[in-house]
């Protein structure tokens, strides 16, 4: 893919103009608040066999957007009794929770680590996923990116975003923690883990993957690409629905809600990534922290001829380091 967006010195000064919804905080307060009232977060913890002599595991079932029961793995390096900082990882899209021994690398490092099952995904990619979503509302195109897109309240993307902040309360209450959290993942994980962030501003680190979900208005308009093609899709059947459709992704927009985050943060982004255009992804980095009044520290690296992958393996490195230098375990 030949490069497509702004020039890397416009993308590292790009500030779009923000059309946030007058009532986004009030909107997160009573969904969240809601959420917390169904029930605690930590429904059932049961230790398992992995196959694995160095990590136990336990599988962990958490109460998520209105109570709903959301999965998901948790990992400790075995023998170590010692509290430990968790890492909340969130997926990429289209997958699930797989099996505990798919994401080692956080628990090797002398983290806990907690990995969230996306609701209604996990049959796209890997070994699948154990989280049904039993809401839902309206029209929609396939995939989950248009499921209840008719309002923030039946859409898609607030359920996701809600078991997310739930992910980070059920870290809290795990056995093991020390009350350190950070969230991390990659593409859609990347974008829960920096919408998360402005959701509950008191993490303690994040680290954003070429994050999906940001911008989204800019991103349907110059990327072909599922999932922000299923947006397109759904308007070219449902024409009349235009405004109302942007109206609700305005509420789960991670560049809006990491505007309200001030946790430091490690970015990545690709130069020739057409499923998460840099511009987006430079637009939340920018724009980071913005609505505090604060100025979190922040860093992004820039990976001019890579494609969705981006750093990879080598940016997985520079996260280890970057996190224990401000956060050993």
């Amino acid at each position: 893919m030949a490069l497509f967006d702004l020039p890397l010195d416009a993308l590292r000064d790009y500030r779009p103009e923000v059309a946030e919804p007058a009532d986004l905080e009030e909107f997160w307060e009573e969904t969240l608040s809601r959420a917390r009232q169904a029930s605690p977060p930590l429904i059932a913890l049961e230790q398992v066999p992995n196959g694995l002599t160095l990590v136990d595991t336990w599988d962990v079932t958490f109460a998520g957007h209105d109570g709903s029961e959301v999965r998901g793995w948790y990992n400790r390096p075995a023998g170590i009794e010692a509290a430990l900082p968790i890492v909340v990882e969130y997926l990429g899209y289209g997958g699930g929770r797989g099996e505990p021994l798919e994401r080692l690398a956080w628990t090797a490092a002398g983290y806990g680590h907690l990995v969230m099952d996306s609701r209604g995904q996990g049959s796209g990619w890997g070994a699948g996923g154990h989280t049904a979503d039993p809401a839902g509302s309206g029209p929609a195109a396939s995939g989950v990116m248009t499921r209840g897109l008719q309002s923030p309240h039946t859409a898609y993307l607030t359920r996701l975003f809600t078991d997310a902040v739930r992910a980070v309360d059920t870290a809290r209450a795990l056995p093991g923690a020390d009350g350190r959290v950070v969230l991390a993942g990659n593409s859609q994980g990347g974008g829960l883990a920096l919408g998360t962030a402005g959701l509950v501003p008191d993490v303690d680190a994040v680290l954003t993957n070429v994050p999906f979900l940001t911008h989204m208005r800019r991103a349907v308009d110059i990327t072909d690409a599922d999932p922000y093609q299923e947006i397109v899709r759904f308007l070219s059947v449902h024409r009349d629905l235009e405004e109302q459709a942007f109206a609700t992704l305005s509420y789960v927009d991670a560049l809006h809600l990491g505007r309200r985050a001030t946790a430091p943060a490690l970015f990545s982004v690709a130069l020739r990534d057409t499923i998460c255009p840099p511009s987006t992804v430079f637009a939340a980095y920018n724009l980071y922290g913005s609505a505090t009044g604060a100025d979190p520290e922040r860093e992004i690296e820039v990976y001019p001829y890579n494609h969705h992958e981006g750093g990879g393996p080598t940016q997985q490195r520079r996260q280890l380091d970057w996190l224990t230098a401000r956060l050993r375990p």
